[in-house]
């Protein structure tokens, strides 16, 4: 039998991070994976997703060149040269997550499955390795539902998406949040009929509704079909591909339909109960600290974790956050825990969709929102230059004026969530952001002109104008 300091089962942001940093540290690794090393982020989700839609965001562009006086002709799709840009992408990313640097770090990888067979021990391929502390970071999979008529139809989950040699002739997608709104703007913007069907009464359903609505609109001009409300109820073949039946007794028929449902823990073959280790249906128990109260020995990290009073966050950037917390209480024992208070979470359509701590709606449900202030693109010169047709900034306000979330639908809005994200973490007045010297012309000027709609009404008071007039007169 093997024995380890760190066993870590998972090649993904989370699983990669500790493994390095453990390393880095003089601790004996091993690093076990079954699939393809860098995870769903690398090979099935943050990476080809986004390659795909800078390539749709690159054929809009082109359509939409005539306005600022360029002719550009007809623009067409060359579907292989598409995919095989995605896989390029994805290649040239790879080496960074690849088994050999890892190995060359001194970490022992495994290209194996991964099992408990006792509290303190794993088994993986021909190999049984005791190990002193554990990481379980074996992420998470698309679910599939359990609706009639689907079992033995083909299927799309991110898995298998982008492996398509040919383009949809017309995709139907089930599900309207993040994965479901990004490809299908991806897809109509390459050419495919699109179809978004959504069971709740909105796509984005967690999102401010304002910015969704301006969001819908903008899906709706690039030929998605949206249909709301509608959930499906049954598919089936048909002489298209597949079809779906709704409950309200609509039937539609595409050539390929996708799975973007939301995302199930993988729990089935670790044998969690050889372990010691607690579920729960989202995923591994653990503290705040993320490890397991039933097992001391285990932490849990990236989509598979479940901290107590938290719940699970699907985004590769939490993952990031569980590393950088399990590497504090796991290696240096030092009291930390998780705060999502400024997590970001960012829909990369086009314009991007970001929203960064509370919104509007569930502050007010927690009863902390004393008033919100936004501010709309249309009233910014650089959105008006480039030709933005759709956007706003709204801040989230506590009593104290102190960002409490904010909401951003703009072009690059995810790259403008550190500034908020740091505000909120750190506790920040509004008057450091209304204060705040940003560049002319930039999309963030929004952001200041937002936090300065907050404080004009409080300075054209009278008692401040008479304060002012009363100043004038000194010499």
């Amino acid at each position: 039998m093997d024995s380890t300091d760190i066993a870590i089962i998972g090649a993904g942001a989370a699983g990669l991070s500790v493994a390095a940093i453990s390393a880095a540290l003089g601790l004996r690794v091993v690093l076990v994976e079954r699939g393809p090393m860098g995870g769903d982020c690398l090979n099935f989700g943050c990476v080809p997703s986004k390659a795909l839609l800078a390539a749709a965001h690159a054929a809009q562009s082109a359509r939409g060149a005539g306005r600022f006086g360029i002719r550009t002709g007809d623009v067409s799709v060359d579907w292989a040269a598409v995919q095989a840009h995605v896989r390029g992408v994805i290649a040239a990313i790879a080496p960074n997550d690849s088994a050999e640097r890892f190995r060359a770090m001194g970490v022992d990888v495994i290209r194996a499955s991964a099992h408990f067979v006792a509290p303190d021990e794993i088994e993986a391929g021909t190999r049984r390795i005791r190990f002193r502390r554990c990481v379980i970071a074996a992420g998470s999979s698309a679910i599939v539902p359990k609706l009639p008529g689907l079992s033995g139809l083909p299927f799309l989950t991110n898995e298998s998406l982008f492996d398509l040699k040919d383009a949809p002739a017309h995709l139907l997608i089930l599900g309207g949040g993040p994965i479901g709104i990004e490809m299908a703007q991806a897809h109509a913007r390459l050419g495919c009929a699109v179809t978004l069907i959504e069971a709740a009464p909105s796509i984005a359903s967690r999102e401010d509704r304002e910015a969704v609505d301006a969001l819908r609109r903008v899906l709706r001009r690039d030929g998605v079909t949206i249909i709301e409300g509608a959930a499906a109820i049954a598919a089936e073949a048909a002489p298209e591909g597949i079809a779906l039946r709704l409950a309200d007794g609509t039937r539609i028929a595409g050539s390929h339909l996708l799975l973007a449902l939301g995302r199930a823990p993988r729990l089935a073959s670790l044998d969690l109960v050889a372990g010691g280790i607690e579920a729960t249906a989202q995923g591994i128990a653990t503290g705040a600290d993320l490890r397991s109260p039933s097992n001391r020995r285990i932490w849990a990290a990236g989509d598979i974790a479940d901290p107590a009073g938290i719940g699970p966050r699907a985004f590769t950037h939490v993952a990031s956050q569980h590393a950088s917390v399990i590497v504090k209480s796991m290696l240096f024992r030092l009291p930390t825990g998780l705060s999502y208070a400024a997590l970001p979470r960012v829909t990369y359509c086009d314009p991007e969709l970001a929203q960064i701590g509370l919104t509007e709606v569930e502050a007010r449900a927690a009863g902390t929102c004393a008033e919100t202030v936004r501010w709309p693109l249309a009233e910014n010169d650089r959105a008006v230059a480039e030709g933005v047709e759709a956007g706003i900034v709204k801040l989230v306000l506590d009593r104290k004026a102190r960002l409490l979330g904010a909401t951003v639908l703009a072009p690059g809005a995810g790259d403008w969530a550190g500034m908020f994200g740091l505000m909120i973490d750190r506790r920040l007045p509004l008057s450091a952001l209304a204060g705040l010297v940003v560049p002319y012309p930039t999309l963030p000027e929004a952001a200041k002109r937002a936090a300065g709609q907050y404080y004009t009404p409080k300075l054209l008071k009278p008692l401040v104008k008479a304060a002012v007039r009363w100043l004038m007169r000194l010499p």
